[in-house]
């Protein structure tokens, strides 16, 4: 298999054909199932609900061009769909054109199973890093971005990580699973009542209120000095995800002294991703690549 997408890649990269390659995350099957037996549905363009199996679509940059940073992209849709296009393929293909490879994760949706999400993205990073050397890749250039609840996914794995596991049986727990950089766009953060997205809670832990699990879940109370370098995008008219958010993973970023910038625009409301054209906020994704360029991700 490993050889097979070498030369597909390969091949893509000496004739310039601009093709997706999807592989599964879980290619033997994944440890755990997400309970949905329901075939999976695409809506409204390139969103999918009753996600069941998680792919990866990779978009590697031309050979002359490779920076040898990827990002590995959590789309949002408050953990019961996921918005593939401008949260997802789209940034691939704008980051492609950087020279920069960009990795669209489709992660199961969690159904009741809250850890599921995180296990697919701990195992899409693992791949990556795994395979970065034959794919153009720097294994330390590595990052995670998410938007929305697809934010909260990577700001949970972006505190949440570990080093691998040498003493592992399995050549891929060896590998780390820590982003070297994280991009979050109007991310949920908390699941706190007071400022949390009700409707992302929810659908990842239930109803009620399993104040242990809420815990868990605020991300803003995991972060470290290990915690990557972020860079945060938001508005100020947002009113689906309040600002404080990504304000208060801001704060904790520096109270542990990790590198972070933050870029909070008038207006833009919530989701525009890649889609908010001759607007202000549309600025966001070269803000974005000259901060790549300031903490050496990119030269």
């Amino acid at each position: 298999m490993k050889r097979i997408l070498y030369i597909y890649f390969l091949f893509s990269t000496l004739t310039g054909i601009a093709q997706d390659k999807v592989m599964k995350v879980w290619p033997e099957g994944a440890p755990n199932h997400n309970g949905m037996d329901k075939p999976e549905e695409k809506f409204n363009g390139e969103h999918v609900r009753n996600v069941s199996e998680a792919e990866m679509y990779i978009y590697l940059p031309e050979k002359e061009n490779n920076t040898g940073a990827a990002l590995v992209i959590c789309p949002g849709g408050g953990y019961w769909i996921e918005a593939m296009d401008h949260e997802g393929y789209e940034l691939a293909k704008w980051l492609r054109k950087k020279g920069v490879a960009g990795i669209v994760l489709k992660y199961r949706l969690p159904y009741g199973h809250h850890e599921i999400p995180s296990d697919d993205v701990r195992q899409a990073l693992r791949i990556v890093r795994k395979n970065a050397v034959d794919w153009g890749i720097d294994p330390g250039k590595i990052g995670l971005a998410g938007s929305s609840a697809g934010g909260h996914l990577a700001s949970t794995v972006g505190t949440r990580f570990d080093y691998g596991d040498a003493t592992s049986n399995d050549p891929l727990k060896k590998v780390s699973c820590r982003p070297d950089y994280l991009l979050l766009l109007y991310p949920v953060i908390t699941f706190q009542e007071e400022y949390g997205h009700m409707g992302s809670r929810k659908n990842l832990i239930g109803e009620g209120n399993d104040w242990e699990l809420v815990k868990k879940y605020s991300n803003e109370l995991h972060v470290t000095a290990e915690t990557p370098p972020t860079f945060l995008i938001l508005t100020d008219d947002d009113k689906t995800v309040p600002p404080r958010n990504s304000v208060e993973f801001y704060l904790a970023l520096k109270e542990n002294n990790v590198p972070a910038e933050m870029h909070i625009f008038r207006e833009g409301a919530h989701g525009f991703g890649m889609n908010k054209k001759n607007m202000p906020v549309d600025q966001w994704p070269e803000l974005f690549y000259n901060w790549l360029n300031t903490i050496k991700i990119v030269k």
